[in-house]
């Protein structure tokens, strides 16, 4: 990890749940010294909100971490912490508002003792306003920020997004946030507080469908496996399945129809234009449909990427996973877990071309307090120090 981009940064993690370590993971896979600080474990505190300590999501969220085990509630824990704020670059939290400040480690109190630092926060709804004291989680935010009501077909009601969106998204651009902070303090010397939220991530990740309706006046509604403004471009019966498929360029639309002898759709005039294909898309769809299903799934695939004209499989995840290009991509890295042995977990989507992934990440995910010592002798406190530091139950 020494040679990595963020290597010369300490990061003081105090995330929990998925949307704050999912940025502090940003940093960790790219060099950063991670300390995560964790609650001693008392008789009934797992020391995990997300599963199991052992199970994959907690492995896949903590790794090239390690864990200081600290009762931040104490003031000899809290001293401890501020003094490994001294020389720490970031600290990283996604307590709610009043826990953070009841605990005297909030972003005020902190840059007290270190006025660089860089300070991040992660909530469900911004650090202000009328639901800044809510607890927020991704399922509650896709539901509150429009995200639920244009996934899933017309007429179906809500639907949530398969994946914890408003959670990877907050931690994705917390991490970008923390990044430039960074550049900025090496430039300036001066330290700041970078937020974000899932709402504003939410929102933000709306994209084209937001600007739908802030531009335009648009309310965007629910269009199945359709795109929404694109056409033909969505989900096609093959012979044997189905496929997605793109042709809603001018080009490709040409290119579709040439590549699958559809020359009754090409020389339709209903379809002869961009906007007369979106003003009768659901005749073209349909038409479309008539002929995809005619071809196998392999031979439309072929066919039609062959012709420039975009198509793909629709994989579960396994077979997402086992594709011969996703193989080629790497996309999976071994952690070495004490108990667990090899695990193989997600490894960064970023490729630099100066820093070529290697097979292994630094360090599986910890236990709770598993580097206290190792990292408490790193900061200089001597091995009494911290021996009566585990007898008065600090760490």
């Amino acid at each position: 990890m020494s040679n990595l981009p963020l290597s010369r940064y300490t990061v003081l993690d105090l995330t929990i749940a998925r949307a704050g370590p999912s940025g502090v993971r940003l940093l960790a896979d790219w060099g950063a010294n991670v300390i995560r600080i964790e609650p001693p474990l008392r008789e009934g505190n797992s020391g995990s909100i997300t599963g199991a300590r052992h199970g994959s999501d907690e492995q896949n969220l903590h790794r090239n971490k390690r864990s200081l085990s600290l009762d931040l509630k104490s003031p000899a824990g809290k001293a401890v912490f501020m003094n490994l704020v001294k020389t720490a670059d970031v600290v990283v939290e996604n307590f709610r508002i009043d826990v953070k400040t009841r605990l005297g480690i909030d972003y005020e109190s902190v840059k007290k003792v270190n006025p660089a630092i860089v300070y991040g926060s992660i909530s469900g709804f911004g650090q202000t306003g009328p639901y800044s004291q809510r607890p927020g989680v991704d399922q509650i935010v896709q539901g509150m920020s429009g995200m639920m009501s244009i996934t899933g077909n017309p007429g179906q009601g809500p639907v949530r997004a398969g994946v914890a969106i408003s959670d990877t998204s907050a931690g994705m651009f917390l991490g970008q946030g923390i990044l430039l902070a960074l550049l900025h303090r090496e430039q300036t010397g001066v330290g700041q507080w970078v937020q974000t939220s899932l709402l504003e991530a939410m929102l933000n990740k709306l994209d084209f469908q937001a600007s739908r309706y802030t531009m335009d006046g648009e309310v965007p509604e629910q269009q199945g496996n359709y795109h929404p403004t694109m056409v033909p471009m969505g989900t096609f019966d093959a012979a044997d399945g189905k496929v997605n498929l793109a042709a809603s360029s001018g080009k490709m639309f040409v290119s579709f129809c040439k590549a699958l002898q559809a020359n009754h759709i090409l020389n339709n005039p209903d379809f002869s234009t961009h906007r007369l294909r979106r003003q009768n898309r659901e005749a073209l769809n349909n038409a479309v449909n008539a002929v995809t299903k005619e071809y196998l799934t392999s031979e439309l695939v072929q066919k039609l990427n062959e012709a420039g004209c975009p198509c793909g499989p629709i994989n579960d995840v396994g077979q997402a996973f086992e594709d011969q290009h996703v193989k080629h991509l790497g996309m999976t890295k071994t952690a070495n877990h004490s108990t667990l042995g090899k695990l193989d977990l997600l490894r960064s989507p970023i490729t630099l071309s100066e820093f070529p992934h290697d097979n292994e990440f630094h360090h599986a995910a910890p236990e709770v307090g598993e580097h206290s010592r190792e990292l408490l002798l790193e900061f200089g406190y001597s091995e009494n120090e911290i021996n009566e530091m585990f007898d008065s139950g600090t760490i």
